[in-house]
C-alpha cells in the first residue's frame, strides 16, 4: 500500500511540473516586467488602486494573461508589492488561473457556450462579493514598499528584468509553487484509483462538498478543468461540483494557499478562506438544479478525475516498469523542453543567491550612468511603456499559440492515426490502464480539431461537429467495454469506432475541400460546442 502511494505521488508530480512549466515561465517574466518596466506606481494604477474597481480590472486582467495557480504566485507577490489591497491581489489570484484564449476556446467544444459564460460570471460575483467584504473589515491589508530606483535605457534595463526572474525561480516564489505541486500530488497518492468516478454524479447533494475539499489542494491548468468541466456536462454530473472544480480547482492550490496565510497572517487568511468556502457552496448550489444538463442521459461514473487519484490499481505490480512508461510518455520532448528551461533559470537564481544575497548588481545597475553622450538617433521610450507593450504583446501571443495548440485538420489526424493504433491495440488485449489513457488523448484531439476548423474557417459545420461527438461517444462506450472485461462487447465496439472515426474524417475532409463555403448539408453555427 504504502509502494501504491509512493509511486503514485511521483508520477503525479512530474506530470503535474510537466503542465505547469510553461505557464511558471510566462508568470516569472511577467513579474520582471512588472518590477522594472512598469513600475509600481504604473502597476497600481492599471490595477485600478482601490475600491471595487480595483476588483474588476483585477478580474478583466486576470482573465486576459495566460497562466496557472502555481504561475499566478509570483506575480500576486510583485502586486502586494505594488500596494494594491489585499482584496485586489486575492482577486486577481483566484481568476487569472480560471480562463485565457486556450481554455476558453477548448471549454465551447466541450458544453454549451452560455455554460462556459455563465461560470465566467459566477467567477467575477465570486471576486467581488469576497474582495469587498475582505477589504470593507480588513481596509489596511496593503503594503508600502520603497519604490525601485529606475534603471538606464537598454540592455542594463532588460539585464534587470532578467534578474527578477532568476531571483524569483530561486526564491519564495519557488517554494510556493512546490508546495502546490507537492500537496497535490501527495492527495493523488492518498486518494485510491477510481475513488471519485462515482462521487459527482448528478442528484447527490455531497458532490458540491466533497469536491470543494479535493479542488483546494488538487493543482490544474486551465485547459485541464475545462476538459474536466465538459466531462461532468456530457455525463450529467452535478453542475454544482463542476463550478467548485473551475473556481477553485484550477483558481487554487496549497502553495498559493501558504502564501496568503503568510502574508496576510492566519486570522486575516482564515476569513478570507471561510468567506470563499461559504460563497463559493453558496453559488454551487443555487445553479446546480438550474444549470443541470436534464438532455443528457445520466451516466453511473465518469473518468475526468481520475487524474487527482491513484494512478495504480491496488495490488498492480511492476510499478517500477509501469512508472518510468508513464514518465516516458509524460516527458514528451515538447513537455521536457519547459521544464529544462525552468531548471536551468532556477539553477541560474540559486548561483545569483549564493554570489550576491545582498543584490549589489541591481544596486550598480541603478547608479550606472550613460556612458556615452546621446544621439539625435537615440529614441529612449519610457519604461511602463515598454511593459505595457510586452504585457499586451504577451496577451497577443497566447492568440496566436491557439494556432499551434489547435492545428490544421491534415496534423490532427495524423497525430489521431497514431493515437487511434494504441488504443485499439490496447482495447484488443483487454489493457485497461492504457486503452484509459489513449482513448482520453483520442476524445482531446477531436475537440482540437473543431477549434482548429472554427479558428481557420470561423465557422465549423453541425453535421461536423455530430460526426466527432458520436466518435467520442463510440469511444467512451469502448472504454467501458474493457473495462468491464467483456470480450465480445470489446471486438464490436472497436468495429463501430472504426466506422465513426471514418465517417468523421470523411465528414472533415469532403468540407475542407469546398472551403470557404461549407457542405450544402451543413448549417453552420456560431462556435463549436456539445
Amino acid at each position: 500500500m504504502l509502494e501504491l502511494a509512493l509511486y503514485g505521488t511521483l508520477l503525479r508530480f512530474v506530470q503535474a511540473l510537466a503542465l505547469a512549466a510553461p505557464t511558471i515561465l510566462v508568470s516569472l517574466f511577467v513579474t520582471g516586467v512588472l518590477r522594472r518596466l512598469v513600475g509600481q506606481q504604473q502597476t497600481k494604477r492599471i490595477f485600478g488602486g482601490s475600491g471595487w474597481q480595483s476588483l474588476l480590472q483585477s478580474w478583466i486582467i486576470g482573465m486576459l494573461l495566460p497562466g496557472c495557480s502555481l504561475g499566478v504566485i509570483p506575480i500576486s507577490r510583485e502586486l502586494r508589492r505594488a500596494g494594491l489591497t489585499g482584496g485586489a491581489v486575492l482577486a486577481f489570484a483566484l481568476s487569472q488561473p480560471l480562463f485565457d484564449p486556450l481554455s476558453l476556446l477548448y471549454g465551447l467544444t466541450l458544453s454549451k457556450p452560455i455554460v462556459v459564460f455563465t461560470f465566467a460570471l459566477c467567477s467575477l460575483v465570486l471576486v467581488m462579493v469576497v474582495g469587498s467584504l475582505w477589504d470593507y473589515f480588513y481596509p489596511d491589508s496593503e503594503t508600502r514598499e520603497p519604490i525601485s530606483p529606475a534603471v538606464q535605457a537598454g540592455w542594463p534595463r532588460m539585464a534587470s528584468v532578467l534578474l527578477v526572474v532568476f531571483r524569483e525561480s530561486a526564491g519564495a516564489s519557488m517554494i510556493y509553487m512546490l508546495i502546490g505541486i507537492l500537496g497535490s500530488a501527495i492527495l493523488a497518492g492518498m486518494l485510491p484509483h477510481g475513488a471519485l468516478q462515482r462521487a459527482m454524479n448528478g442528484g447527490n447533494p455531497w458532490a458540491p462538498w466533497t469536491m470543494t475539499w479535493v479542488a483546494v489542494p488538487a493543482y490544474s491548468t486551465p485547459t485541464l478543468a475545462m476538459s474536466q468541466l465538459g466531462s461532468m456536462f456530457q455525463h450529467a454530473n452535478s453542475a454544482g461540483a463542476s463550478l467548485q472544480l473551475l473556481t477553485l480547482g484550477a483558481g487554487l492550490n496549497l502553495g498559493l494557499v501558504a502564501w496568503i496565510f503568510v502574508q496576510y497572517g492566519w486570522k486575516k487568511a482564515s476569513a478570507w478562506f471561510a468567506m470563499l468556502i461559504v460563497a463559493g457552496l453558496g453559488m454551487a448550489y443555487a445553479i446546480d438544479g438550474p444549470m443541470h444538463p436534464y438532455d443528457v442521459d445520466p451516466s453511473d461514473h465518469t473518468h475526468a478525475f481520475d487524474i487527482y487519484c491513484n494512478p495504480y490499481h491496488l495490488g498492480e505490480t511492476n510499478l517500477t516498469i509501469l512508472t518510468l512508461a508513464r514518465l516516458r510518455e509524460t516527458l514528451s520532448p515538447f513537455a521536457l523542453a519547459p521544464i529544462v528551461a525552468l531548471l536551468g533559470i532556477t539553477l541560474v537564481g540559486l548561483l545569483l543567491w549564493r554570489i550576491d544575497p545582498h543584490e549589489k548588481i541591481e544596486a550598480w545597475l541603478e547608479r550606472r550612468e550613460v556612458s556615452r553622450p546621446a544621439t539625435k538617433y537615440d529614441i529612449i521610450i519610457p519604461a511602463p511603456i515598454v511593459g505595457m507593450t510586452i504585457l499586451v504583446g504577451i496577451f497577443a501571443l497566447s492568440i496566436v499559440g491557439c494556432y499551434a495548440y489547435y492545428p490544421a485538420p491534415k496534423e490532427v489526424f495524423a497525430e489521431m492515426q497514431m493515437v487511434r493504433a494504441d488504443a485499439i491495440s490496447s482495447a484488443n488485449v483487454g489493457d485497461v490502464a492504457k486503452t484509459s489513457h489513449y482513448i482520453g488523448v483520442w476524445d482531446a484531439w477531436t475537440r482540437r480539431l473543431e477549434v482548429g476548423v472554427f479558428l481557420r474557417h470561423f465557422q465549423l459545420s453541425r453535421y461536423q461537429h455530430v460526426k466527432a461527438k458520436i466518435l467520442r461517444e463510440k469511444l467512451e462506450l469502448l472504454r467501458h467495454e474493457v473495462e468491464d472485461g467483456h470480450a465480445e462487447g470489446t471486438k464490436q465496439m472497436v468495429r463501430e469506432v472504426h466506422r465513426a472515426y471514418d465517417r468523421m474524417r470523411d465528414s472533415f475532409a469532403r468540407e475542407l475541400e469546398n472551403h470557404p463555403t461549407a457542405a450544402p448539408d451543413a448549417q453552420p453555427v456560431a462556435a463549436p460546442r456539445s
